[in-house]
């Protein structure tokens, strides 16, 4: 594998550094460390950002395709990719990969809405109709939003297989009617004291469906255990999500913790139901570096907060392998507020002492590294960067930078120097006009 040769300031991590250079062998070492890996996490240093999602889909066909890998987990709503899962299975009625992402309509629409997603939907499309079923992939969320989708989803299953067990359902739900689902009014309902809690309704419906399971397998077949999977998946949702949106109105982590926890689980749910017709399941996840790298290497953990990453290695040891990506500048698809409008926004330049500065020195080139590398040159903890669905450059210091170990943090790292914005599917006026160069604010 070629080295880089120069990195300016860096000179030793040069010699360290894979360059990616678009070839069909960028990743030939990479591919080979993980090939036996039952969790693979990529993550990314922005939910907004063209380069970040163009390699991890590279990375994630080279799986399936030569190792494979046959689950797909990504940090969005369950009901929503599940229809996206339908439609690379070819189950629904949706004529392509745009219509089958039309479930996620909650900001921010762009993060799975958007040209290089739908381009890998197809692809996936393409590949199961060329591969018999224990090859197939399936795509699915692991996070927990989706509250009324999700309560809509377990009472149209029960309606199918036990009307009288979806009146009951919809009678426990009907508890989150005086806020029409909303979570986040669920939530402020509880704590303002305007709302008794809904959990015993919730737990009593996962529970009564749980036990009910056999009774609804009756009609034997793959496509039948899977059908009551995805509802008991919904339930357990609800469930998850009524205890998060309780809880996020206190002046703790436990929110924060639910939600990675129950990612956690859904990924150990999906592995355990496919395991049972096809052992060894193997999954790739794709969420945000705040969740896939270790949390215990961060400042997260002087929080007590825990994450994807940690949990992932905690459960499946040298089974799981962490990826991290970041950038040193260029442009991100983000919002200014939450909800706010989709916007195109020129990303600073890294700050010096950063990471991201530190592998800017390698010459403003496009890499990856293994954690073994950055123990070998003592790459110390240095400010790490992370942009969500907002960007606040006037504030980046406070609103967008950590303390991390890289070395600690993930098992191999992919840096792309200067990357681009994500397109959505739908842009906007302000997406469109980008921001103007003479309002970039200069790094410091």
């Amino acid at each position: 594998m070629a080295r880089l040769s120069t990195l300016n300031g860096s000179p030793r991590l040069a010699g360290r550094a894979r360059p990616i250079t678009g070839s069909a062998q960028d990743y030939d070492d990479l591919v080979d460390m993980i090939s036996d890996q039952r969790v693979i996490l990529i993550g990314e240093a922005s939910h907004g950002t063209h380069e970040f999602y163009r390699e991890r889909i590279r990375l994630t066909r080279r799986l399936i395709e030569e190792h494979h890998v046959t689950v797909v987990g990504i940090e969005g709503d369950w009901p929503d990719a599940y229809r996206v899962n339908r439609y690379i299975l070819g189950l629904s009625e949706d004529a392509d990969a745009a219509s089958a992402l039309g479930g996620f309509r909650r900001f921010p629409t762009w993060m799975w809405r958007n040209r290089d997603v739908a381009d890998f939907v197809e692809w996936l499309r393409l590949h199961n109709d060329e591969h018999d079923a224990s090859d197939k992939v399936r795509f699915f969320g692991l996070d927990l939003y989706s509250l009324a989708a999700s309560i809509e989803a377990v009472v149209d299953y029960l309606e199918g297989v036990d009307p009288v067990a979806a009146h009951r359902a919809r009678q426990r739900y009907a508890c989150f009617d005086h806020v029409g689902a909303d979570g986040q009014a669920y939530g402020y309902a509880l704590a303002s004291g305007r709302l008794d809690t809904c959990e015993d309704d919730v737990v009593a419906q996962l529970l009564e469906l749980s036990e009910n399971a056999s009774t609804y397998l009756r009609f034997d077949g793959p496509a039948a255990q899977d059908e009551q999977f995805y509802a008991e998946q919904n339930a357990r949702l609800v469930h998850n999500a009524e205890i998060y949106y309780r809880e996020m109105y206190r002046a703790d982590v436990s929110s924060w913790n639910l939600r990675d926890r129950h990612m956690v689980g859904t990924l150990e749910s999906l592995l355990t139901h496919f395991d049972a017709r096809w052992a060894p399941t193997r999954a790739v996840v794709w969420a945000h570096n705040s969740h896939v790298g270790d949390a215990r290497a961060t400042d997260m953990s002087r929080r007590g907060e825990v994450n994807i990453g940690q949990l992932a290695r905690e459960r499946y040891g040298d089974e799981a392998f962490l990826i991290g990506m970041t950038t040193y500048g260029g442009e991100v698809t983000a919002a200014s507020t939450w909800g706010g409008p989709t916007e195109r926004k020129r990303v600073r330049a890294a700050r010096a002492r950063s990471h991201e500065a530190v592998l800017h020195g390698a010459g403003g080139c496009d890499f990856w590294l293994t954690s073994e590398d950055l123990v070998a040159e003592n790459v110390a903890t240095h400010l790490e960067r992370a942009i969500g669905v907002i960007y606040r450059p006037e504030t980046e210091l406070q609103s967008h930078y950590f303390q991390a170990d890289l070395a600690a943090q993930f098992d191999a790292l992919i840096h792309l120097d200067h990357t681009s914005a994500l397109v959505p599917l739908e842009t906007t006026a302000l997406w469109d006009c980008g921001e103007p160069a003479e309002t970039f604010p200069t790094g410091l």
